[in-house]
């Protein structure tokens, strides 16, 4: 580390806060003096009207004003700023205590790209966190991460939380709502960074009015953000499971009705299984589609375990695949009309025959055809991309 560097820089976002940031910078302050830690506060101001900025001025803090809102945007003006090669951020409303920052510290120092605080490991005192956010919110979100990213974390919106400033950096960081939290945690994970866990305590905040945070309308945002960034539970999963029942079922329908427990079951349910087929199919597509315009555009990195993609299907062999399966839906169309006019020569005829031909040669045609423009589609996104791409263009 250069010696003009410092070691720790700790970022506080604030926005009217004055009956609380005096405290957290007095206890900040006090922390970096005992442990002789050679460090900055800076105060990231997203707006305040009741004189934040004069107090943490006051105590020594640097403050940083960051003029768009947003919880995402505060911190990032104040991380961007920050001169320390760590960086510790935390809410400014003392519901953190700021002179117990030293596992952090400690974790920064060995080596870890981003420790997390754990509050459930820690200590949630009393009136700390709403029923719904320690019960529901914060372990549902949580499982949900820790499922779709397989992250190390077991508090994914504790708002403690220590950082190499590089490393974040790195991140690239998009979002500027509550949300900010959640895509820390994920990014650091699909990277590869490493990253631990320090027990934290929860205190009730003192600042006196509504908090910033909003149960079910910042909720969704962070299940929102996750879904978006795991084209594989939001697409891909969902889409396979729904094609292969469709096909299942499709295939036993083909022959014949079923018969459950005195319900048949006909060519009305073999429609339904032919379009589970199809939304399946295009949801698989949309999964890949996502994937490979989210590594291009660099906002998830790239995946080894989908190197074996560009070497079994580019565009030539999706044409050849798509325009096989258009042309035998077309032929099974063929043969429909040919039974037609055999059996009743255009006339009437049982729909329960007919269908069993004309459903599967419409559902192939379709599958095709949505094949033939996929393969293209993802041709096209390999083009601006060609180094990096996982599918690049011809």
């Amino acid at each position: 580390m250069n010696d003009k560097q410092l070691e720790l820089s700790v970022v506080m976002p604030c926005l009217n806060e004055a009956k609380t940031v005096g405290t957290c910078i007095e206890k900040a302050s006090g922390f970096l003096k005992k442990h002789n830690i050679k460090g900055e506060i800076i105060i990231a101001d997203n707006g305040s009207s009741d004189g934040s900025q004069e107090i943490a001025a006051n105590l020594g803090a640097r403050v940083v004003p960051v003029k768009v809102k947003g919880y995402g945007n505060a911190l990032m003006g104040g991380i961007a700023a920050a001169c320390g090669k760590y960086i510790i951020m935390g809410d400014s409303d003392d519901s953190y205590d700021f002179s117990t920052l030293m596992p952090f510290v400690e974790k920064l120092r060995k080596g870890y790209d981003l420790v997390m605080g754990n509050r459930f490991r820690g200590n949630i005192k009393h009136g700390a966190m709403p029923f719904l956010h320690k019960y529901l919110g914060n372990p549902v979100l949580t499982a949900i991460g820790r499922l779709f990213f397989r992250s190390p974390s077991g508090d994914f919106h504790c708002g403690l939380r220590g950082f190499r400033k590089e490393a974040v950096m790195r991140l690239n960081l998009q979002t500027t709502g509550m949300e900010f939290a959640s895509e820390m945690v994920v990014k650091a994970t699909l990277l590869g960074m490493r990253i631990a866990e320090v027990p934290t305590t929860l205190s009730p905040d003192g600042r006196g009015h509504r908090p910033h945070l909003r149960t079910w309308r910042d909720g969704w945002r962070h299940l929102r953000f996750m879904l978006l960034y795991s084209p594989r539970w939001l697409f891909l999963y969902p889409g396979i499971l729904v094609m292969l029942s469709g096909i299942v079922i499709g295939i036993r329908l083909v022959s014949g009705p079923i018969t459950v427990r005195s319900i048949n079951f006909d060519v009305q349910t073999l429609l339904f299984a032919t379009t589970s087929i199809i939304i399946g199919y295009q949801s698989v597509l949309f999964a890949v589609f996502t994937k490979v315009f989210a590594i291009n555009e660099g906002f998830l990195p790239q995946d080894s375990r989908l190197a074996w993609f560009p070497r079994f299907f580019n565009l030539e062999i999706g044409l050849i695949i798509g325009a096989t399966l258009f042309i035998a839906g077309l032929a099974g169309s063929v043969c429909a009309v040919q039974y037609w006019g055999d059996v009743s020569s255009f006339g009437s005829m049982n729909p329960r025959v007919s269908l069993r031909i004309v459903i599967p040669s419409i559902g192939a045609m379709i599958v095709g055809l949505q094949t033939v423009l996929g393969s293209f589609f993802l041709s096209v996104l390999g083009i601006r991309h060609k180094s990096s791409s996982l599918f690049p263009g011809d």
